[in-house]
């Protein structure tokens, strides 16, 4: 007799691109996903013949094609998929013929690379606070930059609200008022507070690059993943766990 594989209700949304595992937790606890008709708890299993739906809509239990786009996100545009609550959202922007959601947060003044998809999985695994990807940011402050703003920037900054210095980080003067920053983690708006505790206020800030993805594309504008591109990233997170944990809202 052939085995049945059960997989979890969060997971089966993910892998059929419909939302982030942690996004289906939420409509779980909603009471908005239904098996079967009924509504289930989180970290219920499914069996291949089980009737999946959400807000009444039946998810096909079918293989797909995943979406994986690069977007200059413009200063303004608030990184969520709720369209309800946010009318400058980045879905209705974008205007893609398919469901997608974005891969972590740039804050709404912030503007840059951000990457969208319908693969749950690997949001996932990019999401991991614990993998250490680069990110990349190109920061013009309001004053001339110090060599003492660029050693400390580096060493990491003690943020008294969450009761935890930053880890060290890359700085490098570009000129009088802008500089580059790589960071490996994504706290709550973290360059701009790390900028105001040495007493310095972000004027413009830009994401250039995601790991190995760099922002080639004019403000507004999106573009696939080339072939090249997703090879490298997946050799990128090939050692990231896939437990989801949440991002922090409005990384940078």
């Amino acid at each position: 007799m052939e085995e049945v594989v059960l997989k979890r209700i969060n997971k089966f949304l993910s892998e059929m691109g419909y939302c982030s595992r942690r996004a289906a937790d939420k409509l779980i606890e909603e009471g908005r996903v239904t098996i079967n008709g009924a509504i289930p708890e989180k970290g219920t299993k499914i069996a291949p013949d089980d009737v999946v739906a959400v807000d009444g809509e039946t998810i096909a239990n079918t293989k797909k094609d995943f979406v994986y786009l690069a977007f200059n996100k413009p200063v303004g545009i608030v990184c969520t998929t709720d369209t309800a609550i946010e009318k400058d959202n980045i879905i209705d922007y974008i205007n893609y013929p398919k469901r997608i959601f974005p891969i972590g947060r740039l804050d709404k003044p912030s503007e840059g690379l951000i990457l969208l998809t319908d693969d749950g999985d690997i949001v996932n695994k990019i999401l991991r606070a614990s993998n250490n990807h680069e990110k990349e940011y190109l920061v013009t402050v309001d004053k001339p930059i110090s060599q003492t703003f660029v050693n400390r920037m580096s060493g990491g900054i003690y943020l008294e609200d969450l009761k935890q210095t930053t880890k060290t980080c890359k700085v490098k003067k570009i000129n009088t008022l802008t500089f580059k920053i790589i960071l490996t983690q994504g706290l709550n708006r973290q360059i701009r507070r790390m900028c105001s505790y040495l007493g310095y206020e972000v004027q413009t800030l830009k994401r250039i690059r995601i790991m190995n993805i760099e922002l080639d594309m004019p403000v507004g504008k999106y573009r696939a993943l080339s072939a090249t591109e997703f090879k490298e990233l997946n050799t990128l997170i090939s050692n990231s766990h896939k437990t989801y944990l949440p991002p922090q809202r409005g990384k940078s």
